[in-house]
Protein backbone atom coordinates (compact mmCIF):
# COMPACT_ATOMS: atom_id res chain seq x y z
CA UNK A 1 0.00 0.00 0.00
CA UNK A 2 1.54 3.19 -1.29
CA UNK A 3 2.68 5.50 1.96
CA UNK A 4 2.39 9.29 2.52
CA UNK A 5 3.83 11.89 4.52
CA UNK A 6 1.53 15.22 5.58
CA UNK A 7 3.06 18.58 6.59
CA UNK A 8 0.64 20.96 8.69
CA UNK A 9 1.88 24.73 7.95
CA UNK A 10 2.16 26.69 11.29
CA UNK A 11 0.42 24.77 13.92
CA UNK A 12 1.89 24.39 17.44
CA UNK A 13 3.61 27.77 17.13
CA UNK A 14 2.88 29.70 19.89
CA UNK A 15 -0.73 29.69 21.97
CA UNK A 16 -2.84 29.38 17.83
CA UNK A 17 -3.98 26.83 16.03
CA UNK A 18 -2.97 23.61 18.35
CA UNK A 19 -3.14 20.48 17.18
CA UNK A 20 -2.14 17.56 19.44
CA UNK A 21 -0.45 15.11 17.88
CA UNK A 22 -2.82 12.01 19.58
CA UNK A 23 -5.92 14.19 17.81
CA UNK A 24 -4.24 14.42 14.72
CA UNK A 25 -3.48 10.62 14.44
CA UNK A 26 -7.07 9.45 15.13
CA UNK A 27 -8.32 12.22 12.65
CA UNK A 28 -6.15 10.24 10.07
CA UNK A 29 -6.99 6.67 11.45
CA UNK A 30 -11.00 7.95 11.37
CA UNK A 31 -10.27 9.37 7.41
CA UNK A 32 -9.22 5.41 6.79
CA UNK A 33 -5.52 5.85 6.85
CA UNK A 34 -3.18 2.78 8.44
CA UNK A 35 -0.02 2.56 10.08
CA UNK A 36 -0.69 6.15 11.01
CA UNK A 37 3.03 7.71 13.28
CA UNK A 38 3.01 11.16 13.88
CA UNK A 39 6.26 12.78 14.41
CA UNK A 40 7.22 15.44 16.83
CA UNK A 41 4.87 18.15 17.88
CA UNK A 42 4.74 20.20 14.49
CA UNK A 43 2.20 18.47 12.57
CA UNK A 44 4.18 15.57 10.74
CA UNK A 45 2.58 12.22 10.51
CA UNK A 46 2.90 9.36 7.97
CA UNK A 47 0.07 7.02 6.92
CA UNK A 48 -0.39 4.10 4.03
CA UNK A 49 -3.32 4.57 1.62
CA UNK A 50 -4.91 2.57 -1.63
CA UNK A 51 -5.37 5.85 -3.10
CA UNK A 52 -2.62 7.62 -4.66
CA UNK A 53 -3.33 11.00 -5.19
CA UNK A 54 -1.86 13.37 -2.72
CA UNK A 55 -3.79 16.43 -3.95
CA UNK A 56 -6.69 14.34 -2.96
CA UNK A 57 -5.30 13.49 0.87
CA UNK A 58 -4.37 16.93 1.09
CA UNK A 59 -7.74 18.12 0.63
CA UNK A 60 -9.33 15.28 2.73
CA UNK A 61 -7.34 16.15 6.02
CA UNK A 62 -7.55 19.80 5.79
CA UNK A 63 -11.10 19.72 5.94
CA UNK A 64 -11.11 17.01 8.54
CA UNK A 65 -9.10 19.37 10.93
CA UNK A 66 -10.96 22.25 9.93
CA UNK A 67 -14.50 20.05 11.28
CA UNK A 68 -12.96 18.38 13.62
CA UNK A 69 -10.39 20.74 15.30
CA UNK A 70 -11.39 23.91 14.14
CA UNK A 71 -7.93 24.72 12.33
CA UNK A 72 -7.71 25.72 9.16
CA UNK A 73 -4.31 24.92 8.17
CA UNK A 74 -1.94 24.91 4.93
CA UNK A 75 -1.85 20.76 4.56
CA UNK A 76 0.85 19.00 2.26
CA UNK A 77 0.98 15.39 1.27
CA UNK A 78 3.84 14.04 -0.43
CA UNK A 79 4.11 10.65 -1.38
CA UNK A 80 7.06 8.26 0.28
CA UNK A 81 8.44 8.46 -3.67
CA UNK A 82 8.29 12.16 -3.55
CA UNK A 83 10.21 12.59 -0.26
CA UNK A 84 12.61 10.39 -1.45
CA UNK A 85 13.05 12.36 -4.54
CA UNK A 86 12.90 15.58 -2.22
CA UNK A 87 15.80 14.47 0.55
CA UNK A 88 18.02 12.68 -3.25
CA UNK A 89 17.59 16.09 -4.78
CA UNK A 90 18.95 18.54 -2.19
CA UNK A 91 21.83 20.32 -4.25
CA UNK A 92 23.37 21.48 -0.83
CA UNK A 93 23.74 18.73 1.95
CA UNK A 94 24.51 20.00 4.79
CA UNK A 95 27.68 19.08 6.73
CA UNK A 96 27.78 17.50 10.75
CA UNK A 97 25.67 19.33 12.93
CA UNK A 98 24.46 21.76 10.45
CA UNK A 99 20.86 20.07 10.16
CA UNK A 100 18.81 22.17 12.30
CA UNK A 101 20.31 25.23 10.09
CA UNK A 102 19.44 23.67 6.63
CA UNK A 103 15.67 23.61 5.76
CA UNK A 104 13.26 22.55 2.80
CA UNK A 105 10.44 24.20 1.91
CA UNK A 106 7.85 22.23 0.78
CA UNK A 107 4.32 22.90 -1.32
CA UNK A 108 1.51 21.31 -3.02
CA UNK A 109 1.78 23.69 -6.19
CA UNK A 110 5.52 24.10 -7.76
CA UNK A 111 4.62 27.95 -8.57
CA UNK A 112 4.48 28.73 -4.95
CA UNK A 113 8.40 27.70 -4.87
CA UNK A 114 8.99 29.20 -7.91
CA UNK A 115 7.38 32.31 -5.89
CA UNK A 116 10.28 32.37 -3.98
CA UNK A 117 13.22 33.05 -6.50
CA UNK A 118 12.00 36.41 -5.66
CA UNK A 119 13.90 36.17 -2.10
CA UNK A 120 17.12 35.55 -3.58
CA UNK A 121 17.85 39.27 -2.45
CA UNK A 122 17.43 38.90 0.39
CA UNK A 123 20.23 36.44 1.30
CA UNK A 124 22.89 37.32 3.36
CA UNK A 125 26.41 36.53 2.20
CA UNK A 126 26.45 33.29 4.16
CA UNK A 127 22.84 32.37 3.11
CA UNK A 128 22.17 29.93 0.38
CA UNK A 129 18.72 29.20 -1.20
CA UNK A 130 18.39 26.68 -3.82
CA UNK A 131 14.60 26.45 -5.78
CA UNK A 132 14.33 22.89 -7.88
CA UNK A 133 10.64 21.43 -9.16
CA UNK A 134 10.41 19.77 -5.65
CA UNK A 135 11.08 21.53 -2.90
CA UNK A 136 13.77 24.88 -2.04
CA UNK A 137 16.37 24.42 0.29
CA UNK A 138 17.67 27.12 2.63
CA UNK A 139 20.94 27.10 4.60
CA UNK A 140 21.00 30.26 7.09
CA UNK A 141 23.80 29.83 9.23
CA UNK A 142 22.89 32.10 12.23
CA UNK A 143 19.49 30.21 11.99
CA UNK A 144 16.48 31.40 10.29
CA UNK A 145 15.13 33.38 12.52
CA UNK A 146 18.38 35.70 11.91
CA UNK A 147 17.56 35.23 8.16
CA UNK A 148 15.42 37.78 6.45
CA UNK A 149 14.93 35.06 3.57
CA UNK A 150 13.87 32.46 6.94
CA UNK A 151 11.59 35.49 8.23
CA UNK A 152 9.93 36.08 4.59
CA UNK A 153 9.51 32.04 4.13
CA UNK A 154 7.59 31.92 7.87
CA UNK A 155 5.63 34.81 7.07
CA UNK A 156 3.36 36.23 4.03
CA UNK A 157 5.44 35.19 1.14
CA UNK A 158 5.83 31.94 2.31
CA UNK A 159 2.04 31.10 2.88
CA UNK A 160 1.97 28.60 -0.02
CA UNK A 161 4.43 26.83 1.63
CA UNK A 162 5.73 25.02 4.77
CA UNK A 163 9.15 24.21 6.46
CA UNK A 164 10.79 22.03 8.14
CA UNK A 165 14.99 21.89 9.25
CA UNK A 166 17.05 18.54 7.92
CA UNK A 167 17.38 16.89 10.81
CA UNK A 168 13.39 16.33 10.62
CA UNK A 169 12.91 15.99 6.71
CA UNK A 170 15.35 12.90 7.28
CA UNK A 171 13.20 11.44 9.80
CA UNK A 172 10.36 12.15 7.49
CA UNK A 173 11.78 9.94 5.11
CA UNK A 174 12.67 7.38 7.51
CA UNK A 175 9.01 7.42 8.44
CA UNK A 176 8.12 7.50 4.63
CA UNK A 177 10.25 4.75 3.81
CA UNK A 178 8.35 2.11 6.33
Amino acid sequence: MPRFIVLLRGVNVGKGRRVPMAGFKALLEQLGYANVKTLLNSGNAAFDSSIRSAARHSVAIAASLQEQLGVATLTIVKSAAEMSAIVGGNPMLPTEGESSRSFVAFAADPAALQGLAALQSLLQPSEHLAITPQAAYLHCPDGILQSRVGAAMLGKVGQGITTRNWATVLKLAALAGS
